[in-house]
């Protein structure tokens, strides 16, 4: 793969992985960098690439291990039992859905099948080969990640 073919495949993503981005990190400014982070990354390694047809899904992996390499990093940084500064008023009005919270409570295996699939917009088949992990697997934690947001949301009649 050339650099321009590229620069307008990573252009048509852009968006997709600024949303996932965001969903993980809950910061635009942290989404932004994991992004740009991310391109580098994949221009670095793109002589890398052996199968040109699964582009998006190396792409979207290499977002995912960024967004973990952040999480793990605050997680050294914020002190033991202090929670972070919340983000000012952000860009989306919809950070204090109850939705976007039960999100963020579910645990990561099921969190990361549930952005990918759902807010990233993901086949099924795209979500197993970003995760590496079988396609049973996405199913069986999406039935999962689905039921105990059901749960949570269920009284409040959200879903």
């Amino acid at each position: 793969m050339d650099h321009e073919t590229f620069a307008a495949r990573v252009q048509a993503l852009r968006g997709r992985l600024y949303r996932t981005a965001y969903l993980y990190l809950g910061s635009e400014a942290d989404a932004l960098e994991a992004v740009d982070e991310t391109v580098y990354q994949a221009l670095r390694a793109l002589r890398q690439l052996r199968q040109p047809e699964l582009f998006d899904t190396w792409l979207t992996r290499i977002l995912l291990n960024e967004c973990h390499r952040e999480l793990r990093r605050r997680k050294r940084f914020t002190p033991a039992g202090e929670e972070a500064l919340p983000e000012t008023a952000g860009p989306d009005a919809y950070d204090s859905l109850p939705l976007k919270e039960a999100v963020r409570r579910l645990p990561e295996d099921l969190r990361a099948v549930i952005i990918l699939r759902f807010f990233a917009g993901l086949s099924q088949a795209e979500t197993a080969a970003a995760l590496e992990v079988p396609q049973g697997t996405v199913a069986t934690r999406q039935r999962r990640a689905l039921a105990l947001l059901r749960l949570e949301l269920g009284e409040e009649g959200d879903i």
